[in-house]
């Protein structure tokens, strides 16, 4: 799998693309994230990519030559998927929409800022919308990087156990369970027995009950929503 990213603020997806899981995925070949900054395809002495909007009022737009330049560049080297432009009016992000995504081959984002883009951007070139949540962030740099990150722990050899991210929260609409680790006591709190116990099947029983339990109590929500 591939993703670009094209941002006016490429500084701010430095660190997180080179830590962790998304740092060893690009390691073993698996993936590659490759972000563009869009003020190279900006010609003014200034590169100048975004100006005040039509109409009057606060805040900055991004233009539509560097972006449209960007993508169409990018876009006569590889097909892509999906083009996703980072907004507050996409479709909400979900478990279920990053393991879609993560059988892509080839994603483009487009990160917006200030007061977004030029609407000849979307209407144009962008083939889907994602919003992270309903709360604002000053671009879209922060809400690419959540997309990156959950999508590429899904595709298969990122991750070093096959089974982690199979058996993730949300995956089948519960909750995770409980997790413990050594030492079996630490300032008077105990591992459950069962989990000391060996045997499997009461194991795997006990967490399943313990996801069912923490999902009512903490997510009712999810209990209750369309599992399609």
């Amino acid at each position: 799998m591939r993703i670009d990213i094209v941002t006016g603020l490429p500084k701010l997806l430095e660190s997180p693309f080179e830590e962790s899981i998304l740092k060893r995925g690009q390691e073993k070949g698996k993936i590659g994230i490759v972000v563009h900054d869009l003020r190279d395809y900006a010609h003014d002495k200034h590169k100048t990519i975004d100006d005040t909007p039509y109409g009057g009022g606060s805040g900055m737009v991004l233009k539509p030559e560097p972006i449209f330049e960007c993508v169409e560049h990018l876009s006569r080297e590889r097909v892509y998927d999906e083009i996703i432009f980072l907004s507050p009016e996409g479709e909400k992000f979900n478990q279920r929409l990053a393991n879609d995504l993560s059988l892509k081959s080839n994603l483009l984002l487009i990160c917006g800022h200030y007061k977004g883009v030029d609407e000849r951007v979307r209407e144009s070139l962008v083939t889907m919308e994602i919003s992270i949540g309903d709360y604002v962030l000053t671009g879209g740099e922060l809400a690419a990087a959540v997309l990156v990150d959950a999508i590429v722990r899904l595709v298969p050899g990122v991750l070093n156990d096959s089974e982690s991210a199979l058996s993730d929260s949300f995956q089948d609409g519960l909750l995770g369970w409980p997790e413990y680790t050594r030492p079996p006591e630490f300032r008077g709190k105990k591992v459950p027995d069962v989990l000391l116990s060996g045997d499997h099947s009461e194991i795997q029983a006990w967490r399943e009950q313990q996801r069912l339990e923490r999902t009512k109590t903490r997510r009712g929500d999810m209990l209750d929503a369309d599992p399609s």
